[in-house]
């Protein structure tokens, strides 16, 4: 994603810099398959910094445990690719991050199957903020870009809306 940065995305990142500005809400990512994608395209907006606090790359089991608090025990039980570690994820960015709300991605990128044998294009996308947590389970069928591009995009806009759903407060805290 260089040059050919898909405009739709960079709108949606802007978005909910908007929105997190509204709300005096910080946001951090965890991101596994995405790799960094999601902090990518939300740092390609102007003034990103103002509610962007960083972002975790956690590939490996043994990073989402040592840089996101993800109990090793969840892990080996549901695996890396799943609902609760990627819930886990993203409230282990909104603790380790010091943030309001935490966005993680983790999936199967492909070309081939996990470990576990999860199909290529499983992915899970998650938001965190300090009133609710959403999940969401995709199942894209395309090469490694486009998984990684429409999971991207698909925790943009699960962000948009668990943002938009609560009522800006300025006086929320972590």
């Amino acid at each position: 994603m260089s040059k050919d940065l898909d405009e739709d995305l960079l709108v949606a990142a802007g978005a909910l810099l908007n929105l997190l500005t509204q709300h005096g809400w910080s946001l951090g990512t965890a991101e596994s398959l995405t790799g960094g994608m999601v902090g990518q395209v939300i740092t390609a907006v102007p003034g990103a910094s103002v509610s962007y606090m960083g972002g975790v790359i956690s590939y490996t089991d043994r990073e989402k445990t040592a840089l996101l608090g993800v109990s090793a025990e969840l892990l080996k039980q549901r695996g890396a690719v799943s609902a609760e570690v990627a819930e886990a994820m993203a409230q282990g960015c909104r603790e380790r991050l010091n943030v309001q709300v935490g966005l993680a991605t983790t999936g199967v990128a492909g070309p081939t199957s996990d470990d576990r044998g999860t199909p290529v294009g499983t992915v899970f996308v998650v938001c965190a903020t300090p009133h609710a947590c959403a999940v969401e389970r995709l199942l894209l069928d395309g090469d490694r870009r486009y998984i990684r591009v429409e999971s991207t995009r698909a925790a943009l806009r699960l962000a948009i809306r668990l943002v938009t759903a609560t009522p800006p407060r300025a006086e929320e805290t972590i």
